[in-house]
């Protein structure tokens, strides 16, 4: 939760829908554990980015844990018409929000039904995400798969209006000086910290082919986004292509 002693509330207010630029919005959510090898459970701050797209819908990117308030200040934005797992890690929370808005379509990144289903997670979508946007937010949205892993296949997302590009795990940005013993210490060897951000360590050892991600890599600084949100840490507000030649410079 947020008050978890590792992460004490980094982000408040959480659960309130935070302005980004026209029709964006950050949600910062409670933290949550995430298991690793050797019985490790790391806390890590969540956050939801949601876009209002040219017919008034909401896109929610990454949902995260819905409580009662935040369905309702979601919902004075406007109708939630789509929820999207952008990778295979982040999908739990979308059965919550399917509930509480069941007009709404789930839509899956490569390689999530088999997580949820391996972790015995509930979740139905209703359509795959692909290299290219769906047309339900083609005006508004670009997308890309990023290519170089097999494991992680994230979906990453540029809203064109506000030039703001949507990221997961391929970057993140801990502030390490806020963070308890031990887990400073594991995120900084794990090179996921603030002011150097990048992909963990372990995420960056899965990009064999490192040609494919460095194509993928020139999509995302062609698109020179002016600012880049993170689910994880501190995002960035401003200076968005400097920031991902200097988080992507581990692809040489």
């Amino acid at each position: 939760m947020s008050n978890d002693p590792g992460i004490p509330s980094l982000y408040d207010p959480i659960d309130t829908p935070k302005p980004v630029a026209e029709g964006v919005w950050v949600i910062d959510g409670p933290v949550i554990r995430m298991s690793f090898p050797m019985g490790l459970t790391v806390p890590f701050p969540t956050r939801c980015t949601v876009v209002r797209l040219s017919d008034g819908g909401l896109w929610v990117h990454s949902p995260i844990r819905l409580t009662g308030p935040l369905r309702d200040r979601v919902a004075a934005l406007g109708e939630v018409e789509h929820l999207v797992s952008p990778n295979y890690i982040h999908y739990a929370g979308i059965p919550g929000w399917a509930e509480a808005f069941p007009d709404a379509r789930a839509w899956a990144s490569p390689g999530v039904r088999e997580r949820a289903a391996k972790a015995g997670i509930p979740v139905h979508f209703h359509a795959d995400l692909a290299d290219e946007p769906d047309p339900a937010w083609a005006k508004d949205i670009d997308q890309h798969v990023f290519a170089g892993s097999q494991v992680m296949r994230e979906v990453v997302f540029l809203h064109r209006p506000s030039r703001t590009l949507i990221l997961t795990d391929l970057i993140e940005n801990f502030e390490t000086d806020r963070l308890a013993f031990p887990w400073n210490l594991l995120i900084r060897a794990a090179g996921a910290c603030d002011p150097d951000g990048k992909a963990p360590l372990d995420m960056r050892s899965t990009f064999s082919d490192r040609e494919a991600a460095r194509r993928s890599r020139s999509r995302l600084l062609e698109w020179a986004p002016d600012r880049v949100i993170l689910a994880h840490g501190r995002w960035y507000d401003t200076g968005g292509t400097r920031e991902l030649e200097r988080a992507f410079r581990w692809l040489g």
